[in-house]
């Protein structure tokens, strides 16, 4: 062990003589394969059947049925006829930037479980799973959106254009639930900022008993509007985009209870939003009277537990969460059946853990019990069964770089785990809680997907893991490391891929791939494949990235040190790592790249300028060159407004030390990124030209974040062919 830790695992035993001659006559990676989209026809994600004993799920255009008594899978449908059927939406004239967040149920089952509702090419259908036949509900030429079946079977519910209809199933007879919606005012449909910081995927929800819908109606006008123009063709067309930024006026957002029948909407009192709440999440109680919202302060440092009075419009705070720094929106409200009780999940003690509390439709919910603890984080609820008392829920126990699934009794004991190989699991459990789908993988295995009963026993194989990759290419190793960070203190996980046909005793050039941002994690055990790190390892480059402080996975005290300095305590670590990697002796510190996406960019360009000498080249791909450009969501979570934190704004404006720029630079952007603006770039190239420092500019057209689809080959190629130019000499 050195003074900078010691190595947790390794990527690959030591091989014979006979399985080194082997390995080296498979294929190197390179940009090509990375790009080529080299993928296994994924199944997607299971579809539960009402009693837990089927599944659907899509298999290329098909819809495939499994069950679980016969352990087998067959097909029941081709999506293309239904497509086909479905009436043509005319293009619109003008370019949408409805948000990546936005989530939608194309499948959905009827309460028999005989048949589905299924969306596609805009229209709805209904199939019949014995014969495999369907049934057209709509056919208009505006496509019907986010369509959701009532609870009783009898109504499905969807928007057209920026309004609430109903469809009665047996009469097919349509009726219009609101009828004020604009581009602005939009009922049942999130903004642009909602869904990308918040996860909020959908903005209404049916009643239990299929009587009444609770919506959310956004009001955007008040939101500044960022100029996009499409330059690309002769005459440039303006796309204008409703972006917040830091500070700025948020959508206006109410919620209203609307009768499935028709009629007015009653409207809950849950206060402003526009400058001074968000409402992150909306779910209705068992009684079907009342709905619970997760409502947050603007600067999110509070998190109230509201209950509203559906007939009244009346609410009542149920729970308080409060925290010195940021309160983290989650998904982990599960009402029991009984309907006096709910489980409800906290990172009050600086892990995320779960409680159990009694539910009250007068007053305060009161705490029965804490049901985890300890120096770990409960990842998500992923159910709970009221029938045997037990919830089942996501943790990263066994290893911060794990996630493995456990049960635990709503007394708070018999805590169980119930995922035994190493690794990434993420679990769909059945209605009942009698199975689960695991989807699993760590750095030695592909991807593998199996159902398991309830007490984790492996019942059948639903996809083998792909090893083909592996056998036509060389991976190579990836070792976990861990170390101190810049406090001394704290334990950091980093990994390294040393370069193809690695000599000890030579010195090699180094590159440093980071995001370094909240909410994400980087050094995980799960399969990697044909990545970036090993098509770099390839070109002769060490390979090297780290978990900084302020990052996913290891609880919310590990978060909260960058708060209000976004870029300070990140870049530290960041810089402990490259004193760790050139300690090894086989990295030469004249020879350190770094490159980061997004964040990462930030971080790279924050590397670049205030760790100047420290990296000789640097690329950094859509970077915040300055958090008062970025959304108000996001960036008021942990830099407070601008008005409240002026120097923390200030330090993270990358463009005031652009005369620090010490070795080569590249930077890259769509000019119509609609997360990072292109504004933050255009700032950047400024401050650098008014500073006479040279650098690289590479400007893409896509309407995107990142740089995707055949440019992404040319993209890789004018990155790698930066990096050989300035670290290889």
């Amino acid at each position: 062990m050195t003074r900078f830790g010691s190595i947790l695992f390794a990527g690959l035993a030591l091989l014979s003589l006979p399985a080194v001659e082997a390995q080296q006559k498979k294929k190197p990676v390179t940009v090509a394969d990375i790009t080529s989209m080299r993928r296994m026809d994924m199944a997607g994600q299971p579809v539960w059947a009402p009693d837990g004993k089927t599944f659907v799920y899509r298999q290329g255009g098909a819809l495939m049925l499994y069950t679980i008594l016969t352990r087998d899978a067959r097909e029941v449908a081709k999506m293309e006829p239904m497509n086909s059927a479905a009436a043509k939406v005319p293009a619109s004239v003008r370019f949408d930037w409805e948000n990546r967040g936005v989530r939608e149920e194309s499948i959905q089952w009827f309460p028999e479980g005989n048949q589905l509702l299924i969306s596609a090419g805009g229209d709805l259908f209904i199939l019949r799973l014995e014969t495999g036949k369907f049934d057209q509900l709509t056919a208009t030429p505006v496509a019907e959106r986010d369509p959701k079946l009532s609870p009783d079977g009898r109504m499905v519910a969807f928007r057209r254009d920026h309004d609430l209809w109903v469809l009665d199933i047996s009469a097919k007879k349509e009726t219009r639930l609101t009828s004020d919606g604009t581009e602005t005012l939009r009922n049942g449909e999130p903004d642009w900022v909602y869904p990308e910081e918040l996860g909020l995927g959908t903005a209404y929800w049916w009643s239990p008993d299929s009587k009444m819908i609770a919506y959310l109606q956004f009001d955007i006008s008040a939101e500044p509007l960022y100029p996009h123009v499409d330059l690309r063709n002769a005459k440039p067309v303006f796309e204008p985009e409703r972006y917040p930024q830091a500070g700025d006026a948020n959508a206006e957002v109410s919620l209203g209870v609307v009768p499935a029948a028709g009629g007015p909407t009653r409207w809950m009192d849950v206060g402003s939003t526009r400058r001074q709440y968000l409402i992150g999440r909306v779910k209705w109680m068992p009684d079907a009277r009342h709905i619970a919202v997760q409502r947050l302060t603007r600067i999110q440092d509070r998190l109230d537990l509201l209950a509203a009075d559906a007939t009244t419009g009346e609410t009542r705070l149920m729970l308080r969460e409060t925290d010195p720094y940021w309160v983290n929106l989650h998904d982990d409200l599960h009402f029991l059946d009984d309907g006096k009780r709910f489980v409800w999940s906290s990172e009050r003690d600086g892990y995320r853990h779960l409680y159990l509390y009694s539910l009250s439709y007068s007053g305060e919910a009161r705490e029965l019990r804490r049901l985890t603890s300890g120096g770990w984080e409960v990842r998500r609820v992923a159910g709970v069964d009221s029938k045997t008392e037990r919830v089942y829920y996501l943790s990263s126990e066994p290893s911060p770089m794990e996630t493995q699934l456990y049960s635990i009794r709503l007394s708070g004991k018999d805590k169980t785990r119930l995922t035994s190989e190493a690794g990434s699991h993420d679990v769909s459990l059945s209605p009942g809680a009698d199975y689960f789908v695991d989807s699993y993988s760590n750095r030695e295995t592909p991807s593998r997907r199996v159902l398991r009963q309830a007490n984790g026993a492996e019942y059948a194989t639903l996809r083998e893991s792909d090893r083909s990759v592996e056998k036509e290419f060389e991976l190579l190793p990836s070792e976990v490391v861990t170390l101190k960070a810049a406090d001394g203190r704290t334990d950091l996980y980093g990994s390294i891929v040393k370069p193809v046909g690695f000599q000890p005793g030579r010195r090699y050039p180094a590159i440093v791939l980071v995001y370094g941002g909240p909410h994400a994690q980087s050094i995980v055990n799960r399969y990697g494949g044909l990545s970036m790190d090993q098509m770099l390892a390839h070109r002769g480059y060490v390979v090297w990235q780290l978990d900084n402080r302020g990052a996913f996975g290891r609880g919310h005290v590990f978060e909260t040190p960058i708060h209000r300095e976004l870029g300070v305590v990140e870049l530290a670590d960041q810089k402990a790592g490259v004193d760790y990697l050139t300690s090894l002796g086989y990295v030469d510190p004249q020879r350190i790249g770094i490159y980061g996406w997004s964040y990462g960019g930030f971080m790279t360009l924050n590397a670049m300028l205030n760790a100047a000498g420290t990296f000789r080249a640097g690329i950094a791909g859509a970077p915040v060159t300055r958090f008062a450009n970025y959304d108000s969501i996001y960036t008021e979570r942990y830099m407070s407004l601008p008005g409240m934190n002026p120097e923390g704004y200030k330090k993270t404006d990358l463009s005031l030390s652009a005369g620090n720029l010490k070795g080569s630079l590249m930077l890259i952007h769509n000019i119509q990124d609609d997360n990072v603006l292109f504004q933050n770039t255009l700032q950047m190239v400024d401050a650098l030209e008014k500073a006479g420092k040279q650098f690289e500019l590479m400007i893409y057209t896509q309407k995107a974040h990142g740089v995707m689809g055949p440019v992404r080959r040319q993209m890789l190629d004018s990155m790698v062919d930066f990096f050989d130019r300035n670290l290889k000499f």
